[in-house]
Parts: C-alpha cells; sequence; structure tokens
C-alpha cells in the first residue's frame, strides 16, 4: 500500500469564507499515483472546516446565515471562551457543527464523486495562516 500526504496552506483575508478546494485535492490525487484506496482531507485547526457539498453562492449564503443565527459572533462576550482574550468562540461552534474532516473514495484514480458534491475549506476565524492536511492512502 502507497501513502501520501502533503499540507495545504491558506491566508483567508476575512473572518469567514468557504474555498473549493477539489482542485487542489485532484492535484494531489494525480501527483499521488494512487488509483484505488482512500483520501482523507481534514482542517488542522479549531476554528476552520472541511466538507463536502454543491459549489453554489445561494447554499453558500444560506450556510453563512445558518451558521450566523446558531452561533452569533457578536456579543463577543457571550461566549466564556472569549475570556482568554479572543474573539473567536463563535468559530470554534461553528466548525464543530461544519465538520473537522472529509474522506471520499479513489476509484480508478479519481474521486468518487456523486454528480455535485466538492470538497470545500470553511474559515470562521481568517485573518492567518492556516493548514489542512490531505492524506491519500491506497494503491
Amino acid at each position: 500500500m502507497k501513502s501520501y500526504r502533503k499540507e495545504l496552506w491558506f491566508n483567508i483575508p476575512t473572518r469567514r469564507a468557504f474555498i473549493n478546494i477539489t482542485s487542489e485535492v485532484n492535484e494531489c490525487l494525480r501527483e499521488s499515483g494512487i488509483k484505488e484506496g482512500l483520501v482523507l482531507v481534514n482542517a488542522m485547526h479549531i476554528t476552520a472546516s472541511v466538507f463536502i457539498n454543491d459549489d453554489e453562492s445561494g447554499l453558500h449564503h444560506d450556510y453563512e446565515v445558518w451558521l450566523e443565527k446558531l452561533a452569533p459572533h457578536e456579543p463577543v462576550t457571550q461566549y466564556k471562551h472569549n475570556r482568554t482574550g479572543e474573539d473567536n468562540g463563535d468559530a470554534h461552534l461553528k466548525r464543530q457543527v461544519m465538520g473537522r474532516e472529509v474522506v471520499a473514495a479513489v476509484t480508478n484514480g479519481k474521486l468518487d464523486f456523486g454528480p455535485w458534491e466538492q470538497i470545500f475549506y470553511g474559515e470562521f476565524d481568517g485573518r492567518r495562516r492556516k493548514r489542512v492536511l490531505v492524506k491519500i492512502i491506497g494503491e
């Protein structure tokens, strides 16, 4: 069995964003040479997420509105976590809802996805460098 590992780095200039990283993961898959196996993609920061869904702007807007209702950023005093001097208590909760990682099948050297599936990096407390791990195993 072969193994491949790569870190993708992001520095999102805004507090929140959804970035389609499917092409970057496909490039990792090509570099790995693995034709059959699994790919793990995970955010290595506790205020960011990786998830699979549709790349549709209306859906991304709906995520933004829904997540802000679930865990509003302000007032920042509502989160005990923010007593540490940070203002990102909401980002930790948003990450928990959206998830840490995805695992996808690799078949014939391609991501084995449904018709509209794409991989996204979700940023909930940006404005600094963060990384995503891509780990591929298989033959």
